[in-house]
């Protein structure tokens, strides 16, 4: 049976605490022009604050490393899902045809 690990109090204030400046920044990017850079700085911040929830509050941080290794599979076949959906979605004008008559 894995051994219990007791988180404190202080550690889930300052994890808040970082989640909740990760949510003021990404609503001061939302505010600010940054041209392209908006997109990769709110996904920096999403993703930060992604591994956050999920190494503190799902304590994959402090359980086995087969945990670690299914959640870090799940992101992975996300990754591969989502690869394929932008391959089709940036690949749909590349194959049209005259249609004859139009």
């Amino acid at each position: 049976m894995a051994e219990q690990h007791v988180t404190s109090v202080k550690l889930y204030l300052a994890i808040f605490f970082a989640l909740m400046v990760g949510t003021a920044l990404t609503v001061g990017v939302a505010k600010v022009d940054l041209g392209a850079w908006n997109d990769i700085v709110m996904l920096a911040v999403a993703v930060t604050k992604a591994v956050l929830v999920i190494l503190f509050f799902m304590h994959v941080k402090y359980s086995t490393r087969l945990t670690a290794l299914t959640a870090a599979g799940g992101f992975l076949f996300l990754g591969i899902l989502l690869l394929y959906t932008l391959n089709d979605y940036f690949s749909r004008g590349a194959f049209l045809l005259d249609v004859p008559g139009k």
